[in-house]
């Protein structure tokens, strides 16, 4: 009786908080069910995306995973009212038996083109000899679809590979070798956007090469990594053209892990913020930020990354995680995130989820607006992750849609419990 009289005052006083921090800008917060786990040890990540420049045509891309980085297997369902009816879901394939190890793939996010009305989505993939995710450091490349009917077929497909005959499977962007370095897409909430000028970015990482020609880690960390936006244009026969920006570099004394997960968003002056994932991984001293960065050539050069801030110039602390700029179709822009209210080790611990609004003149994120989207209960685990999410928003009534797995809930000390439904969150905005 006790733990259920925690339990119940603790969502008592989540709900009020959501209500009320920054009570002008963001209702109560509803969450249910969007994907059941199948089965224990198997978690359900999944994402939403409109397929159409306008109206209620969604694409459900789900995927399930038991280990970490790794896709089980994945499937797509298609909506025509907004989400509240889906199709039967596609399965979509996610291994491949190769000489020479195992093709992998891994879903991620898509957008659709205002300009065009094409639908363009991606994933990535790469043969690992042993099946090990590390191996993806060297083996990652990016693909594309594009689908002129909101992703009901897609006639133009393949790898991105940028324009020049210099340029090939093997050597698909400069810098890039596979088999040597790789290209990403780092999770689903490193959502693609087109710019106003209809340039399409695409938000990537690049694993750097050292001095012998191989993927180098100079920051000690888990993974190290470079950040990068694809630019794309259309071509005449459906197909994308491409090239790749100059890298967002991090100084690896202050990010150990280099610059991860960025996500883009336009601002009002056409500048492009870009927000990116470091890291103090094997560095627990370092300070762990959310860094950002600008371009203002539409994402072909990119200013140093810096600690980002609240609007009165204070850093705030964030794990390593993926998080996601949200423009909002009143102007504003909104971003979802990790912040921990002391320094975090690493990737830990991913909660609390928040939600804040961003000042589009200065970039900044308004402190008075910052409110929580989950935490941890008492029930959970000190291991739980509120990440691995993407969000967009809802063209019906202007809510911030998140969809979110509470991976690791139920996970004991030394042992990781994969099972963890997939969650939709609705957040209103007034």
């Amino acid at each position: 009786m006790r733990h259920l009289v925690l339990r119940t005052l603790f969502a008592a006083l989540a709900l009020l908080t959501s209500a009320f921090v920054g009570a002008a800008e963001i209702g109560k917060i509803h969450r249910e069910v969007f994907l059941a786990a199948p089965k224990p040890g198997v978690a359900v990540l999944a994402a939403t995306y409109a397929t159409r420049p306008s109206g209620g045509e969604l694409l459900s891309l789900h995927q399930l995973m038991s280990r970490s980085d790794t896709v089980d297997i994945a499937f797509m369902r298609h909506s025509s009212d907004g989400g509240r009816t889906w199709s039967a879901a596609v399965e979509i394939p996610t291994l491949e038996h190769r000489p020479g190890g195992k093709l992998r793939r891994a879903l991620r996010g898509g957008v659709a083109d205002p300009r065009t009305g094409r639908f363009v989505r991606f994933h990535i993939e790469g043969l690992l000899p042993n099946d090990d995710p590390l191996e993806g450091m060297r083996q990652w490349y990016v693909c594309y679809s594009a689908s002129p009917d909101g992703g009901r077929t897609w006639p133009a497909s393949g790898r991105v590979i940028q324009d020049g005959p210099e340029f090939t499977e093997q050597h698909p962007l400069p810098g890039v070798w596979i088999g040597k370095n790789c290209v990403m897409v780092g999770d689903l909430a490193s959502v693609p956007v087109f710019l106003r000028d209809g340039t399409l970015l695409v938000p990537v990482i690049i694993t750097p090469l050292g001095p012998a020609g191989t993927y180098h880690n100079p920051g000690g960390g888990y993974t190290y990594s470079d950040a990068a936006a694809l630019r794309g244009r259309w071509r005449e026969d459906g197909r994308i053209s491409w090239e790749l920006s100059g890298l967002i570099q991090a100084d690896p004394a202050r990010s150990t892990r280099g610059m991860d997960e960025p996500t883009f968003a336009e601002l009002p002056d056409g500048t492009v913020l870009a927000v990116l994932r470091g890291s103090n991984h094997t560095k627990p001293h370092l300070p762990a930020r959310r860094w950002i960065s600008r371009s203002a050539d539409g994402g072909r050069t990119w200013s140093a990354p810096e600690p980002w801030t609240y609007d009165d110039g204070e850093a705030f602390f964030s794990p390593s995680s993926c998080s996601q700029l949200v423009p909002h179709s009143s102007g504003r822009l909104f971003w979802i995130g990790n912040i921990s209210p002391k320094n975090p080790d690493g990737n830990r611990p991913r909660y609390p989820l928040v939600i804040g609004e961003v000042d589009v003149r200065s970039g900044r994120l308004l402190r008075a607006t910052v409110g929580p989207v989950d935490d941890r209960g008492p029930e959970d685990s000190e291991m739980m992750s509120l990440s691995n999410f993407s969000a967009r928003e809802d063209r019906a009534d202007g809510a911030i849609v998140i969809n979110l797995s509470r991976l690791f809930q139920r996970s004991k000390p030394g042992e990781l419990d994969w099972t963890s439904d997939a969650y939709l969150y609705r957040v209103p905005v007034k």
